[in-house]
């Protein structure tokens, strides 16, 4: 005799993934239940709609896009995408519906793309951050673009479906983290994307699939139980992996809600001995969010912009490579042209206290983008950050060496670990007896000094142009510029390959 479960179980093809939740417990759905944290929550996903997506709203979030398609595609030619995407192939059955990054007709299992893509675009360090500190993006961007593989062709969700879905997630793991005051400084315990990028990724994904608000509500309690990583792998190969799981582990929440898989429904609430997100935020004081069906919702990405990297580095690695860039231009001045090792004595950098990336000799270049001794010291040789200036030849550089054996490291008490209100100072004493000081408060692409609409274009021009043709990389500016207005998502889907 069948039981319940096995006379309920629909199984999961294309056609029916967007209705599934409708179909895969035969039963009605539950009266809602006395408001809680988490079920605010499931409303909140479940009732935003596109009307609510203001200009400025609409504008930051299609920058984030274009942005993280862009660091995505220059990360698929890194070494780690390569070992992702083929331990995906190699170990798991081959499944041809979501496509991945700058790989021309290579696809997986939806879950799996959202994995190496999202690995793509932590690869390099590249991708945006928020305050508090978190990658947005990377978590949720994969886990949309490979439900939006998904569906069939003649039920692919609009632009502006994906710009919705895309900014829930977003909102969600913004909201989660302004709950904790320990939240909003450099993380000491565990890397924040892989708990609240999973929790985006859960909520973009569960919107774009449609769930109701109870099951958008499991959704994120399933995705707690899936998140969490150690800063201990912090600048090493790993990182990235946070990323790919929150995109994968996310998006596999929504499915698994989707199916009627239940999950605690006060994951999101702060009570006396339930350890939910609490787990994760001692000091976490939640608020339940305004029901769009009686209040106009305002997305934090309303109040507070996106920062964008001008180099792929930790995101503290910006204002002391902008310090020491300002010292770069006096030393040139001094030599005419160049930085000659011999003649600087000592280094000073002021900046605030942080174990994980205070690395005097990286010997990698993960650990090269976590070192602000290394970024310091390249940026006082060449003036400047880029992409090269974490390849293997550059790494060895014995004028490189030189400098960061000269190298001090002071922390003020006045510059705390916080990516609002830190600073940098780099103070280099020359042989001559001579001082030299740069200063950096905000470097430019900080969300208060945000990159202009050209600058952010060029870097996506640089980035994607590693991988795909001029043709396809225009295309996909025009695409994604154009993006709440797109019929469908297939313009989007066809460009990133």
């Amino acid at each position: 005799m069948l039981s319940k479960a096995q006379k309920t179980f629909r199984p999961l093809t294309l056609m029916t993934v967007r209705a599934l939740h409708k179909s895969a417990l035969d039963v009605v759905e539950r009266p809602a239940p006395e408001e809680t944290v988490t079920s605010s929550f499931g409303r909140f996903i479940q009732g935003v709609q596109p009307y609510h997506l203001t200009p400025t709203v609409l504008r930051r979030s299609k920058r984030m896009v274009l942005d993280s398609l862009g660091v995505s595609l220059v990360g698929s030619n890194t070494e780690v995408f390569e070992l992702a995407l083929q331990h995906c192939q190699h170990m798991y059955a081959r499944d041809d519906v979501s496509s991945v990054y700058g790989r021309e007709g290579t696809r997986l299992s939806p879950t799996l793309a959202a994995f190496v893509n999202g690995v793509a675009a932590h690869s390099m360090d590249f991708d945006d951050t928020w305050h508090p500190a978190t990658h947005p993006s990377g978590a949720v961007l994969p886990a949309l673009l490979a439900i939006s593989d998904m569906m069939p062709g003649n039920g692919k969700p609009s632009g502006l479906e994906l710009l919705v879905a895309f900014n829930v997630g977003i909102e969600v793991q913004g909201r989660l983290m302004r709950f904790s005051s320990e939240a909003r400084n450099i993380p000491k315990r565990f890397h924040p994307p892989t708990v609240v990028g999973t929790m985006g990724s859960a909520a973009a994904s569960a919107r774009l699939l449609s769930l109701d608000r109870t099951q958008c509500s499991h959704a994120l309690a399933i995705a707690a139980s899936l998140s969490g990583a150690p800063m201990a792998n912090a600048a090493t190969q790993s990182k990235p992996f946070h990323i790919g799981n929150a995109a994968r582990l996310g998006l596999e929440a929504a499915l698994l809600a989707s199916r009627g898989l239940e999950a605690s429904p006060l994951v999101l609430d702060a009570v006396p001995g339930v350890a939910g997100f609490s787990a994760f935020y001692e000091d976490y004081a939640p608020r339940s969010l305004v029901s769009p069906d009686e209040e106009v919702p305002r997305f934090l990405l309303e109040e507070q912009d996106m920062g964008f990297k001008r180099f792929p580095a930790h995101l503290g690695m910006h204002w002391v490579a902008d310090a020491a860039a300002k010292v770069h231009e006096t030393l040139v001045g001094l030599t005419g042209g160049t930085v000659p090792p011999h003649l600087v004595q000592d280094i000073l950098l002021r900046v605030p206290p942080s174990k994980y990336i205070n690395r005097p000799f990286p010997e990698s270049e993960h650990q090269a983008r976590h070192s602000f001794q290394f970024n310091a010291c390249t940026a006082l040789l060449d003036g400047e950050v880029t992409v090269q200036s974490f390849s293997d030849a550059a790494l060895s550089r014995p004028d490189l060496h030189a400098l960061l054996s000269r190298v001090r490291v002071e922390h003020p008490a006045d510059n705390r670990a916080n990516f609002d209100c830190m600073y940098a100072e780099v103070e280099v004493t020359l042989m001559t007896g001579d001082v030299l000081k740069g200063r950096c408060d905000t470097f430019y692409g900080h969300w208060r000094n945000p990159l202009s609409d050209d600058s952010l274009r060029k870097k996506f021009r640089n980035n994607a142009s590693t991988v795909l043709s001029p043709a396809k990389v225009e295309g996909l500016i025009a695409v994604v510029e154009d993006l709440e207005r797109l019929e469908d998502c297939k313009p989007l889907l066809n460009q990133i390959q």
